[in-house]
């Protein structure tokens, strides 16, 4: 194998996150604005053969694990032929998805044959009216159906994210923890990020995952912290109420950054290298895109610049920053 992708700080960088599209067919309030979002033409985006040959150059330097991402994955068409490309690549062992759910149950069987092995789904409430404002229409039973579908075809593990936001879901802790107790489904707290906005409005949503500890307590709840984590590529610190069949973890990109750990690299459906999630720093691919020497030293020069930390802490401390957080819409990104 050639050299790994390995960044200043010594993160050595086996996983890539795909954004297939910056299309979605939900408006989550903290994702896009209800209106007015303008998206990338067509021919901006990236096809699935250019996909596939970005991806076959990272597998020889180390890349073995994948998520394709959105805005929603499932709104582009043929995204299980995607998987298929992928799938066939030497050194790639793990394909996941991360999707909104509403299209996933009639397509679940198709994807897990093209070679889908692992799910996220978001879920941010599980009350009806609720998720329908949350995602500006969305429809919670067509969620709900697409977590069965995924565990009748066998992928696994199943994960559940959801965002906590002050007044809107943070009642509905206790409710998402009873749902690990007797299903084998992984539910994944994660603290609302500052990412994109032209305000600061998402202040008053942050809820601290210390909440999550806190209902445990108030309900006489044992908890296990899990040494062997789920399997997966993520940030998440992972605890299992005593005797459950799932777990829960909790994502503290703001409160207790991860940074340190971090292994994933960013491509965005219009192709570029996002080295950072929260910062401006990107490289388009395009270009470099059929010569191989080429592509590798773009993700090589992308870690070059790619920070020891996010800092996210300091822009909810109304800190100044070191660097210039990114303007686009999570949706835009990937996630």
């Amino acid at each position: 194998m050639s050299q790994r992708l390995v960044d200043r700080y010594g993160r050595v960088h086996d996983y890539l996150r795909i954004s297939v599209t910056d299309r979605c067919n939900l408006r989550c309030v903290y994702c896009m604005p209800e209106e007015g979002m303008e998206f990338e033409p067509e021919a901006n985006i990236l096809t699935f053969e250019e996909i596939a040959e970005v991806v076959r150059v990272l597998a020889s330097y180390g890349v073995r694990k994948l998520r394709l991402t959105g805005g929603e994955p499932l709104v582009r068409k043929n995204v299980e032929k995607l998987v298929a490309m992928l799938n066939q690549i030497p050194g790639i062992e793990d394909i996941a998805l991360t999707t909104n759910g509403i299209y996933f149950a009639s397509r679940a069987e198709a994807l897990r044959a093209a070679g889908l092995t692992r799910i996220n789904i978001s879920l941010d409430s599980l009350r009806s009216d609720r998720f329908s404002f949350i995602t500006r229409g969305g429809d919670v039973s067509k969620v709900l159906q697409s977590i069965d579908a995924a565990r009748r075809v066998g992928l696994s593990p199943i994960k559940l994210n959801v965002v906590l936001m002050k007044g809107l879901n943070d009642d509905e802790i206790d409710d998402f923890l009873r749902l690990t107790q007797d299903k084998e489904l992984h539910v994944r707290f994660i603290e609302y990020m500052p990412i994109g906005h032209d305000d600061q409005g998402w202040r008053s949503r942050y809820v601290p995952l210390s909440e999550v500890h806190d209902r445990c307590s108030h309900n006489g709840w044992a908890v296990q912290e899990l040494t062997d984590a789920v399997r997966g590529n993520g940030p998440s610190r992972n605890y299992k109420l005593e005797g459950a069949a799932g777990s829960f973890g909790l994502i503290h990109p703001v409160s207790d950054h991860f940074c340190q750990t971090c292994n994933r690299l960013r491509l965005t459906a219009d192709g570029n290298i996002k080295p950072c999630l929260y910062w401006s720093d990107e490289f388009n691919v395009r270009k470099a895109i059929g010569d191989d020497k080429a592509l590798a030293e773009l993700f090589f020069r992308a870690l070059d610049v790619k920070p020891e930390s996010h800092e996210m802490a300091k822009a909810l401390a109304d800190e100044s920053q070191s660097h210039k957080p990114t303007e686009r819409r999570m949706s835009q990104i990937g996630g």
